[in-house]
C-alpha cells in the first residue's frame, strides 16, 4: 500500500471534521432534555458539548483541523454522557449512544 501524501491525509483529516461538525450540529438541534431529569446537570452537560462545538468551528476556520477534531469530539461525548445517563429525550441512536 502507497504511503499517502500529506495532501490527502490534510484532506481525510478535514472530511473527517466536516462530517463530525455536521453530524454534532445535528444533535445539539435535537436535543431534548428528558422529563424528570436533573435540569441542572442536563444543561450543563449541554452547554459544554456547546461551546467545544463553538471552539471546533473556530479552529476548523483557521484550518486548525487537527485541534478542531479534538474539540468537536469533545462536543459530542458531552452529549453521549447525558444521553447515557438519561438526562436526554433522545433515542436517535445515530446521532447519540443511547445503548
Amino acid at each position: 500500500m502507497k504511503p499517502r501524501s500529506p495532501d490527502e491525509r490534510a484532506a481525510q483529516l478535514a472530511a473527517r471534521v466536516d462530517k463530525y461538525l455536521l453530524l454534532t450540529k445535528r444533535a445539539l438541534a435535537e436535543v431534548r432534555i428528558a422529563d424528570g431529569a436533573e435540569q441542572q446537570m442536563a444543561h450543563t452537560l449541554i452547554d459544554m458539548a456547546k461551546r467545544y462545538y463553538e471552539d471546533a468551528l473556530h479552529f476548523a476556520e483557521k484550518n486548525e483541523m487537527l485541534t478542531a477534531l479534538s474539540a468537536v469530539n469533545y462536543a459530542h461525548a458531552f452529549l453521549d454522557a447525558a444521553a447515557l445517563l438519561g438526562l436526554l429525550e433522545n433515542d436517535n441512536n445515530e446521532l447519540f449512544m443511547v445503548d
